[in-house]
């Protein structure tokens, strides 16, 4: 019949000796051998690269929380005033004592041109109080003499009196005159006396009348203004900041125009965990690598641990005094020396990374 089920036919199976090649019995072991070795290497490599790891940790310690610092100085003038010329520019290496930038001279110019002026009046004023009327002492000696003149004249007066020669009046009159000229000499030697104080000498400067000192005082302090409207280097670096330089425009006193950054010097600061620094001691070698330059590494020390963490410094220090503290592993800054010259140029705030060596070696 067309529609009569098909006839399944089995293939007869095909029977092998025992131990022949293929056969169940054979696989099963083999398998189970296969997994065996496999639980057995896997935890045996993780456990020998965790101990190569480990030991490739000890007798060091790396952060990448490291930054290239060099020594910066900002640039302010001392005086203010319009800038009249400016002889730097961004990148331009200076020594110590060359010119930056000129302010206008002529305001300190007038200040020490007066100041010279007062130099001359206080020595004028001197002279004349050396040759004044009160130190000659003639006010003193007519004075005297009319004391004297007076004292004869009541003398007479009074002689008369006792014998009734002479009115009350005529007797009353000598003897003011005797306390007049008495007034007029105590007056005439404080006169002298305060001549005298204003030609002494002050013993805090022996020598020198104290108004001529003072006058020569203001002049040093108008000199000293006149000289800082050059403005100079206060040693060797490479301007950066410059750009507000600019002829015509006013500088503000101490407010910084510009920034020298030191060409000698570099140093790395490596912000290290406290956890890190029970091995670390000064002098012990670094490595130093650099992100901006790949494949170079330079050679440095340990020049000083930090006194204390990053956040003891900061502007607001951590308050710890409440009930929700949270701690916080800290980091202490550790000053690495450039032992060695690097390849290419030390840009200050390049990020670096620092392998301190705490076994003394150079690995």
């Amino acid at each position: 019949m067309a529609d009569a089920d098909p006839q399944i036919v089995e293939a007869p199976a095909t029977v092998r000796e025992p131990g022949e090649p293929g056969t169940i019995g054979d696989a099963a072991p083999r398998r189970r051998w296969g997994r065996l070795a496999l639980m057995l290497v896997v935890p045996v490599a993780i456990l020998i690269g965790g101990v190569v790891y480990w030991l490739g940790l000890q007798g060091k310690v790396s952060t990448d929380d490291a930054y290239v610092k060099q020594d910066k100085v900002s640039i302010s003038a001392e005086v203010g005033g319009k800038i009249l010329g400016v002889y730097v520019k961004n990148g331009d290496h200076v020594k110590a004592g060359d010119l930056l930038y000129r302010i206008d001279p002529q305001p300190f110019q007038i200040q020490l041109d007066q100041a010279t002026a007062a130099i001359a009046a206080a020595q004028a004023n001197v002279t004349a109080l050396a040759n004044s009327a009160d130190l000659s002492g003639a006010d003193i000696a007519k004075a005297r003499e009319d004391i004297a003149f007076a004292q004869s004249n009541f003398e007479r007066q009074q002689q008369l009196w006792k014998q009734g020669f002479t009115t009350k009046a005529a007797y009353d009159a000598a003897r003011h005159a005797v306390e007049q000229g008495q007034a007029e000499l105590t007056a005439a030697q404080a006169n002298a006396a305060e001549a005298r104080a204003r030609l002494a000498h002050g013993a805090a400067v022996p020598g020198e009348n104290p108004q001529i000192a003072a006058a020569k005082a203001q002049a040093e302090a108008a000199r000293l203004n006149l000289s800082r409207t050059e403005v100079r280097a206060p040693m060797a670096g490479e301007v950066a900041g410059a750009e507000r330089l600019l002829p015509g425009q006013l500088v503000v006193q101490n407010v910084p125009m510009l920034t020298l950054v030191g060409v000698q010097g570099a140093y790395v600061e490596a912000n290290y965990k406290e956890t890190q620094l029970s091995e670390m001691r000064v002098g012990q070698p670094a490595k130093i690598e650099f992100d901006a330059y790949p494949g170079m590494d330079i050679k440095g020390h340990v020049a000083a641990i930090g006194a204390g963490t990053g956040s003891e410094f900061s502007v607001l220090p951590a308050q710890n005094a409440t009930g929700n503290w949270v701690k916080v592993t800290q980091r202490v800054p550790v000053r690495i020396a450039i032992d060695s010259k690097p390849d290419r140029k030390l840009i200050a705030g390049l990020t670096t990374s620092v392998t301190v060596y705490t076994d003394g070696k150079r690995h």
